[in-house]
C-alpha cells in the first residue's frame, strides 16, 4: 500500500523538511511542496528504489496557465517507470512563459532537495518534453557535473535565437502576400493585448485566404519555411505522395495554431523578458530556404494549380521591409537561451517525424552544434514515424530511457531503430513502436554558440 506523504504548499517554503535517508524507505513514498522561489516541486521514490533518480523538465506553459509540478511525461510511463524502481522527480519553474531562467536553477534545487531527504542517488538522468527538452540539455551543458546523462523528447534544441528567427519566417511571408497593407505588427508589440490582436488580425486574412486557390498555395509557402509537415496530428488522415490538397489542408490548420499563440503571445512574453526583439530577417534568401524545405516540391505544384508565378512571390518577399533586431535581445537571447553543443555525458534525443510545433529539423541544428563542439560521439538522435508533438507511446518512452542507460552501463550506443523498437515492444506489447531511420532536413535558420558567425545578424 503506497504511503502518501503530502507536505502541502503553505508548509514547505522551506527546504528544511525532515529527511528520509534512502535506507529508512520501506514503502512508495510521494512528496509534493513548494521551493524557496516559489516552484512547486513533486517526488515520487518507490521501495525498494533501484539508485537512479530521473528528474523531468516539463514543456513551455503559457504565461497565466495553470502551473502544477511534473516528473513524468504522463502516467502509463510514471506508473511503469516507478514499478521498475525509478525515483521520479520534477518542478514547475517559478514563472510560466519563456522561463529557462528561472526552470534551470529550479530543476537543480528540487535535485539537491531530493539528494538531502533520500540521499544521493547511484544515477541522476536529465530528461524533458517540447520545451522541456531544451531546458534539459541547458542543465546537461551548463550543469554537466550533476548528472551522468540525458534524454530529450521532442526538445526545442535549436536554442531561442533560432526559434524566433523560424517563428518569424512564416508570418513575414504570410503578412507579405496576403495582408501587405495590413500594417499587422510581427514583433516589438507594447503588451500581450497588442500581441494578441496582431495574431487575430492575420489569422483572420489566412482564413479568407484558405477559400481560394492562390490563397491555399501562399499558406503552404509559408508553412515550407517553417518546414511544418503536411501529417501533422494524430487526428488527421495521412495524405498521398502527391496529395497536395490535404497536405496543406493540414498545414493550414497548424499555421493557424502559429498565429494563436507561439507566433504572437508568446513572443510577446518572451520580448518582455528580453528586453525587446531578438529576432530578424534582415539578409535572409527565402527563395533559397524554400529550395532546402522538404515541401519545395508541394509549393511549387500548389503555385501551379493555382496559376500564380512562385518567382514573383518570392520577389515580393526579398523586396519586402525587413525586420532588424533589438541588439540587447539578442544578447540577452543568447545568454540565456542558446546552446553550445558541448556534451560531457551521452545525451539521446528522440523527436517525432510530423511535429509542427517544434520541426524536426531542430535536431539537425543541435547535430550542427555538438558536430562543431566536438562532443558529436556523444549525441544519438532517433526518431519515431508519427504525426504530431510529443506523440509518443509510453513504450517509445521507456525504450528512450533504458537505450541512454545501456550507454551507460556498456560505453556504447544502441540507438538504432531495431534495438529501440526492440525495447518499445518489452515495455509495451500492446503498441507496435515506430521508430525508423530517418535524417531531417537542415534547419533553416541554425543558430549556436559553436558557430562565432551566428553571433552576426
Amino acid at each position: 500500500m503506497r504511503i502518501r506523504l503530502a507536505l502541502l504548499t503553505t508548509a514547505c517554503l522551506s527546504l528544511a523538511a525532515t529527511a528520509l535517508p534512502a535506507q529508512a524507505a520501506t514503502a512508495d513514498t510521494h512528496l509534493e511542496g513548494r521551493l524557496p522561489t516559489g516552484a512547486a516541486y513533486v517526488m515520487d521514490v518507490p521501495a525498494p528504489w533501484n539508485g537512479t533518480v530521473l528528474l523531468y523538465s516539463h514543456g513551455y506553459t503559457p504565461a497565466g496557465a495553470p502551473n502544477p509540478a511534473q516528473n513524468t511525461p504522463g502516467p502509463a510511463a510514471r506508473d511503469k517507470l516507478l514499478a521498475e524502481g525509478y525515483a521520479l522527480i520534477g518542478s514547475s519553474y517559478a514563472t510560466t512563459g519563456w522561463a529557462v531562467g528561472e526552470a534551470v536553477p529550479d530543476q537543480l534545487a528540487t535535485l539537491d532537495l531530493f539528494t538531502e531527504k533520500f540521499g544521493p542517488a547511484r544515477r541522476t538522468l536529465a530528461w524533458g518534453t517540447s520545451y522541456g527538452g531544451f531546458v534539459t540539455s541547458m542543465l546537461a551543458e551548463r550543469h554537466a557535473g550533476r548528472f551522468d546523462g540525458s534524454l530529450s523528447m521532442c526538445g526545442l534544441v535549436q536554442g531561442g535565437v533560432a526559434n524566433w528567427n523560424s517563428t518569424l519566417d512564416p508570418v513575414f511571408a504570410l503578412r507579405t502576400l496576403l495582408a501587405p497593407d495590413s500594417g499587422v505588427r510581427l514583433t516589438g508589440f507594447t503588451g500581450q493585448a497588442e500581441a494578441v490582436a496582431a495574431g487575430k488580425a492575420l489569422t483572420s486574412k489566412v482564413d479568407a485566404a484558405q477559400r481560394t486557390p492562390e490563397g491555399r498555395a501562399r499558406i503552404a509557402l509559408a508553412a515550407a519555411l517553417h518546414n511544418i509537415p503536411g501529417h501533422n496530428d494524430p487526428s488527421q488522415t495521412e495524405p498521398g505522395p502527391t496529395d497536395w490538397q490535404t497536405a496543406q489542408s493540414h498545414q493550414y490548420a497548424a499555421v493557424r495554431g502559429l498565429l494563436q499563440l507561439p507566433a504572437f503571445s508568446w513572443r510577446q512574453e518572451a520580448e518582455s523578458r528580453a528586453g525587446g526583439n531578438p529576432s530578424w530577417n534582415t539578409g535572409v534568401d527565402y527563395a533559397s530556404m524554400l529550395v532546402r524545405s522538404p515541401l519545395y516540391k508541394e509549393v511549387t505544384e500548389l503555385y501551379k494549380e493555382a496559376g500564380l508565378v512562385l518567382r514573383n512571390d518570392l520577389s515580393a518577399l526579398s523586396r519586402a521591409p525587413r525586420i532588424a533586431p533589438d541588439p540587447a535581445a539578442v544578447r540577452w537571447m543568447r545568454g540565456t537561451s542558446v546552446l553550445s553543443g558541448r556534451l560531457t555525458d551521452p545525451q539521446l534525443n528522440i523527436h517525432t517525424t510530423g511535429d509542427a510545433l517544434i520541426p524536426v529539423q531542430s535536431e539537425s541544428a543541435y547535430r550542427r552544434a555538438v558536430t562543431a563542439a566536438g562532443s558529436a560521439g556523444l549525441l544519438r538522435q532517433a526518431y519515431v514515424d508519427a504525426p504530431g508533438h510529443c506523440t509518443f507511446t509510453p513504450g517509445e518512452t521507456l525504450a528512450a530511457v533504458h537505450t541512454l542507460e545501456h550507454r551507460l552501463d556498456t560505453g556504447r550506443w544502441d540507438a538504432s531503430p531495431r534495438a529501440l523498437n526492440s525495447r518499445a515492444r518489452a515495455e509495451d506489447p500492446a503498441s507496435e513502436p515506430r521508430y525508423l531511420s530517418y535524417r531531417p532536413s537542415t534547419y533553416p535558420r541554425p543558430y549556436d554558440l559553436a558557430h562565432p558567425g551566428d553571433a552576426r545578424p
